[in-house]
């Protein structure tokens, strides 16, 4: 059977549903993010592309590079209501779907007939039906797909079949292909190889000498192409998360730890609106050269206090792995071992703390790539 992987990445999402809720805002460039002295850009329109602004900027950088932006706090809940409608959509097509954040999903095409004309489909009706642009690939895998709709992007469609990979990959910077990231890239610059087409030159044997056997296994595979992970369909959750993906990797840990808070309050807020508990809070961090580290740590006793969640997501952060300076590709947080907010333990101190709910907890480690 063949596969066929479809990738719908809604375009400049946050700016998109603004101006879709007043249209006064079109052609006018939009940022959206944290107004506050220590804010983030999360999106930018295209507009505001033009100008230098780019998503997790800081917003006084973004201030200065556009004075004439209009500059609007995220309203997260109008967003998922969005998402949810294209998911909606998308599941009409097929029950493969992987979401990758609020506007972000691969759709598994294998069983469905005509794919293709199904890939048209969505990127013709999707709009019409949510009433934002979007960009759509289809390759045989998920690595493609997501080139491919980067390619298409703005508000384009590309489908990649077999015959086309290899002139698609070659001209393309080695930075494209998953894990590699800046200190990887500069690597390969020091050695000759700026594009894919370059890297598929170079001998497997020579590649693990330089990287690894395992990294350097998975960069020949990649730059022909090659990916086999599978689209995971998203259940129903025994947990709760909120995850952001960097269109460029970020370095800076002050505004990292301020997206982990944000990412917190987020939760929080989700676990208060189902009238949930949690019972263990989870960082996860997925570094430049795509390794993912996550780390757990169980509650003393269930909340949905934002302060609670916000302040051992710090403490996981301050906890994390040595880096050695790569940059951040995704951060996320996420609650656990969720129970009904009926019951709610009384504990004997009340709300005093003296620090992080879990300080005598141990924290459990999941590293991969």
């Amino acid at each position: 059977m063949e596969r066929w992987i479809l990738h719908v990445d809604m375009d400049a999402f946050f700016a998109a549903v603004e101006r879709l809720d007043d249209p006064s805002l079109i052609g006018r460039p939009v940022i959206v993010g944290g107004l506050g002295a220590r804010g983030v850009v999360s999106t930018a329109s295209y507009e505001a592309r033009a100008y230098g602004v780019r998503s997790a900027q800081p917003m006084a950088q973004a201030r200065r590079l556009c004075p004439e932006g209009v500059f609007l706090p995220p309203r997260h809940d109008r967003y998922e209501e969005v998402s949810r409608q294209i998911r909606a959509h998308l599941e009409r097509h097929s029950p493969w779907v992987e979401p990758l954040s609020l506007d972000e999903a691969y759709v598994d095409l294998s069983n469905v007939d005509a794919p293709e004309q199904v890939a048209t489909a969505v990127h013709r009706e999707l709009p019409r039906e949510v009433g934002i642009s979007c960009s759509v690939g289809l390759a045989c895998n998920k690595l493609l797909a997501k080139l491919a709709s980067e390619a298409a992007k703005p508000a384009g469609l590309r489908i990649m079949r077999t015959e086309d990979v290899d002139d698609f990959l070659r001209s393309l910077p080695v930075e494209r292909l998953w894990g590699v990231g800046p200190k990887t890239a500069q690597r390969l610059y020091e050695r000759g190889v700026r594009t894919v087409g370059d890297l598929q030159t170079v001998d497997p044997g020579v590649l693990r000498t330089w990287f690894g056997p395992r990294q350097g296994a998975q960069l020949w595979r990649l730059s022909r192409g090659q990916d086999d992970s599978l689209v995971m369909p998203v259940r129903e959750a025994r947990s709760l998360s909120q995850e952001i993906t960097f269109p460029e990797d970020v370095y800076d840990p002050e505004l990292l730890v301020e997206e982990l808070r944000r990412l917190a309050d987020l939760v929080s807020a989700r676990l208060s609106e189902e009238e949930m508990l949690a019972r263990a809070v989870r960082m996860k961090v997925r570094w430049s050269d795509f390794t993912t580290q996550s780390r757990q740590i169980r509650l003393v006793e269930p909340t949905d206090d934002p302060q609670v969640v916000r302040d051992e997501v710090v403490a996981l952060w301050d906890r994390r792995l040595p880096d050695e300076g790569k940059g951040v590709r995704l951060l996320g947080v996420g609650v656990e071992g969720l129970l009904p907010a009926t019951f709610r333990p009384l504990s004997l101190f009340g709300m005093q703390r003296s620090g992080p709910a879990s300080a005598r907890m141990n924290p459990v480690d999941a590293d991969g790539r």
